[in-house]
């Protein structure tokens, strides 16, 4: 894990009232404040009030004019929507986030969560694969959830058609499953998984970090996938195909320092090439859950490459009696200054694909700039939706 790209806050509490909360959704809602802004506009202004009064000064000095930052109304809104819909606000840095959630290079600073929160902090395998998927699929995925179920793990899954569907339906029979949505908690996506949704939220836990009412959009499911990777110990893909969402999430859990598993499948379907494709590339093969299992370890044991929260305790300030990682070796870049490394970024970039590492040694050359830098501005981008990464390690800027 590449402690420098995460969250590196002074000791300032996370939201202790109402207020605090809206001002947390202001800041994180506002244009051009993503996850790394957010962390980093925390951490220079002390609050998110206080980041907030200083939002249209920083806009300027990075030439944005006219800046306003998210009103008050929008937030207020999005808070009320949570309440009728049952959703509760989980913020970095307290009891209820997921340790290794919080451990990604890009947590988001909040969620919305339906259902038992408790959940969230036991041991979880994602089960992923295609919305179209062969009846072979579908049996290894009944097989896998209700095995993975029976031997204490959480399954989680992101609510599509086909295996996602599959997965959610057997754990929750045998065991308990969290379902991460691309759109607002409040919104189940596809329509046809409404009864499974709401059946979730019951049994389970659905969430988002989207705003609520907001539904869902490409754009929104890359994002979606990390907090999948992200929530669990280790990434299944029963099918994909060769260039697919499931590969994505497969990215960001190698990325995450997540262990990624696959189903192999017959050569010939297009729908289990992606999977070929993965085992080839090193990926565990798996054929059934003893596999994962032994892969990573039985629930019951703790990982062992993780520090405790104990250990993080001893290495960092409380806040608020909440573990916060100690601050990163680097100094945090201003929002000017992480602008101009955007647009950087961007000018080397085209339609035409470039390497990544290629864009990085020439940023390094002509800037100076080091690739602790570029990487996690590389991922804002691209969760931004403004660079699109392609196969091989490639990336051109979106039209």
């Amino acid at each position: 894990m590449t402690a420098d790209i995460l969250p590196s806050l002074n000791p300032t509490p996370s939201p202790q009232s109402e207020e605090d909360e809206l001002d947390w959704i202001r800041l994180l809602r506002s244009r051009r404040v993503g996850v790394a802004t957010f962390f980093r506009l925390l951490d220079e202004h002390g609050s998110a009030k206080a980041a907030l009064d200083a939002l249209p000064d920083v806009a300027r000095q990075a030439g944005v004019k006219g800046y306003a930052a998210c009103p008050f109304e929008v937030a207020e809104d999005e808070h009320r929507r949570a309440r009728f819909a049952g959703a509760r606000m989980v913020t970095w840095g307290t009891p209820d986030y997921p340790e290794l959630l919080s451990e990604i290079p890009d947590p988001p600073p909040f969620f919305w969560a339906i259902g038992d929160v408790a959940l969230l902090h036991s041991p979880m395998i994602a089960l992923i694969g295609a919305r179209n998927a062969s009846s072979v699929g579908t049996r290894m995925a009944r097989r896998l959830a209700a095995d993975l179920s029976e031997a204490g793990f959480t399954v989680v899954s992101g609510l599509a058609r086909g295996i996602d569907t599959v997965a959610h339906e057997v754990a929750l029979e045998k065991g308990k499953t969290v379902a991460v949505l691309a759109g607002g908690v409040d919104v189940i996506y596809p329509k046809d998984n409404t009864v499974l949704g709401e059946e979730i939220a019951r049994k389970g836990v659905r969430l988002s970090e989207q705003p609520l009412g907001l539904s869902p959009q490409a754009r929104h499911f890359p994002r979606r996938n990390r907090l999948i990777s992200g929530l669990a110990r280790a990434v299944v893909v029963v099918e994909a195909a060769a260039k697919s969402g499931s590969l994505l999430t497969a990215r960001n859990a190698l990325d995450q320092g997540r262990d990624v598993l696959a189903v192999p499948g017959h050569p010939f379907d297009a729908r289990a090439s992606g999977c070929n494709f993965l085992i080839r590339d090193g990926a565990a093969l798996v054929r059934g859950a003893a596999d994962v299992i032994e892969a990573i370890g039985p629930a019951a044991r703790a990982p062992t490459d993780a520090p405790s929260r104990q250990d993080r305790a001893a290495a960092s300030s409380p806040v608020a009696g909440v573990d916060i990682p100690p601050p990163a070796p680097r100094a945090a870049r201003s929002l000017a200054q992480t602008a101009a490394l955007h647009r950087q970024i961007l000018d080397r970039l085209g339609p035409s694909p470039l390497a990544e590492d290629q864009l990085i040694r020439d940023m390094g050359t002509q800037s100076g700039a080091v690739s602790a830098d570029i990487l996690p501005e590389i991922v804002s981008l691209e969760l931004e939706g403004r660079i699109i990464r392609q196969p091989g390690g490639l990336l051109s800027k979106s039209t």
